[in-house]
């Protein structure tokens, strides 16, 4: 259990920020921006929870998926090193419920016939951002995975990017199941 007392520590006024371990990173490192970014995701998908009064199952899945990025942002916290103890590590069955969220949401749309453009109702439209977000996020762990000497969790990996195509397919559902889509039209404006 975690039990926070005191918010502020002034330990991060020399421009570092210790992971779970206790290393001091600076607060620009690439882990630092992985888990932080892991955190906006979160915060964008508490917004688009503000708007499923209507929409009960797809509001308790984005629930579970809050509580599953804070795993994963331990997860990040905690590199994985040789001969240490083992840490909250995402795991391949949440990658496999996503996978299954995405299936049953996904199985009640029309197929598209274009590229959806943000937007529709306001749920969809912060799914939207919280999509890009998470590719964000994305990338920034695959960026990080790269790097010699920082371990990064293949199912972390899995997980998000199987979460943007969650927040894709859970878009078009808050959109009237596809009907609310906005479509791109290539060179409209032309």
């Amino acid at each position: 259990m975690v039990v926070l007392n005191r918010i502020y520590t002034r330990t991060g006024d020399d421009g570092t920020t210790a992971l779970g371990s206790g290393e001091r990173r600076p607060k620009y490192d690439l882990r630092v921006a992985a888990y932080g970014t892991v955190d906006e995701t979160n915060a964008a998908i508490g917004v688009v929870r503000l708007h499923l009064a209507d929409s009960p199952a797809l509001d308790a899945m984005l629930a579970r998926i809050q509580n599953d990025l804070f795993d994963l942002g331990a997860d990040l916290a905690v590199p994985e090193r040789e001969g240490k103890a083992e840490r909250l590590r995402v795991l391949a069955s949440q990658v496999e419920r996503l996978e299954h969220d995405i299936d049953s949401l996904n199985d009640q749309l029309a197929p598209l016939t274009s590229f959806v453009l943000p937007g529709g109702t306001p749920a969809a439209a912060y799914l939207h951002l919280a999509r890009t977000i998470c590719r964000r996020a994305e990338r920034v762990m695959v960026e990080l995975a790269a790097r010699p000497d920082e371990p990064v969790n293949g199912a972390g990996i899995q997980y998000m990017n199987r979460l943007s195509d969650f927040l894709f397919v859970a878009s078009r559902f808050q959109n009237d199941k596809g009907a609310r889509d906005v479509l791109w039209v290539p060179g409209q404006n032309r």
